[in-house]
């Protein structure tokens, strides 16, 4: 069996491919996927060669992480059936080329307990379960934080905020760019240079900024914590005195796990958390090359999804 994927060949260079995959176990599904998700955050630095070292690092690599699709075939063992709508957080099947993370192709061979089933009503959606997900581990779930600031009003920083609102909170978001305000429901959007509170308990950065750490500090309640939800390219620094009177603390929130992904599938099945009206901008795959510039350059572009149902 193969699979059409886009290999990413060496920074800059972008390619779809036929690709040998490997053969199903018995734990295995084979997935045929419908729609995959483009990541601005990990998937630009691997597309622009500025991503820091990694486990499984080097090219040429399948990217991709959000991908939605069908079982079309099952092993005994792998818990799943054929015709079951799946979500897959990638795979590393295509033999001598990398997946990192493997999820931007036609076909998946993954061991069952990778995946999650999800409703099929979701649609094209279910890609932004990754994120949901990375919400929901970077908060510890749905908990009341106290006064809480999130920076940034992209899909991460907007499901952070959809997941306060759900546990009671009234968050604040900081956006610099005026093409990101809308869209906001239960919370304040607003200019960091309009924001003059300096009590937050909670502060979540998504923002990717290595140098923002001093001004997060000077906003934080004594004893406050910052929650580093982003991914950072260079090394990060702050000044000491501040975060000593404030005893702040410092937080990175790693990979999401499957217990916060089984989360947001509940929260979003009884209706509690919407993921609508965060993919703005769709490709069939097989555009795929003039796709991620858009989903990388675009501020209008919040979340670019490749639809592979047409390829064969």
């Amino acid at each position: 069996m193969n699979a059409l994927a886009i290999v990413l060949e060496e920074p800059g260079r972008l390619a779809l491919s036929r690709l040998p995959i490997d053969t199903p176990g018995d734990a295995d599904v084979v997935v045929a996927t419908s729609w995959s998700g483009i990541s601005t955050g990990t998937e630009r630095l691997l597309y622009t060669g500025r991503m820091p070292d990694f486990p499984g690092m080097g090219y040429p690599l399948v990217p991709g992480y959000e991908t939605v699709g069908e079982v079309i075939e099952a092993g005994p063992e792998s818990g799943f059936a054929v015709g079951q709508r799946v979500f897959a957080p990638g795979a590393t099947c295509f033999g001598s080329v990398r997946g990192l993370f493997g999820g931007a192709a036609s076909h998946l061979v993954v061991k069952g307990s990778r995946i999650v089933a999800i409703p099929a009503e979701l649609g094209d959606r279910g890609v932004l379960l990754a994120l949901a997900a990375t919400a929901y581990h970077a908060r510890g779930g749905v908990a009341p934080q106290g006064r809480e600031l999130i920076v940034g009003h992209g899909v991460l920083g907007r499901l952070l905020a959809r997941l306060s609102v759900i546990a009671g909170g009234e968050p604040t978001v900081w956006e610099c760019d005026p093409q990101r305000n809308g869209g906001a429901d239960g919370y304040a959007v607003v200019d960091p240079a309009a924001d003059t509170r300096r009590d937050y308990q909670v502060i979540y950065d998504v923002s990717g900024d290595p140098e923002i750490l001093d001004d997060l500090i000077a906003r934080l309640a004594p004893g406050g914590e910052i929650v580093l939800a982003g991914f950072y390219e260079r090394p990060l620094a702050f000044t000491f005195p501040p975060a000593f009177l404030r005893e702040a603390r410092l937080r990175v929130a790693a990979q999401w796990r499957p217990d916060d992904l089984a989360g947001v599938v509940r929260l979003v099945t009884d209706g509690r958390l919407s993921l609508d009206e965060l993919i703005t901008h769709r490709r069939f795959a097989l555009q795929a090359e003039d796709a991620y510039p858009i989903a990388f350059n675009d501020p209008r572009c919040l979340k670019m999804v490749l639809d592979w149902r047409a390829v064969a």
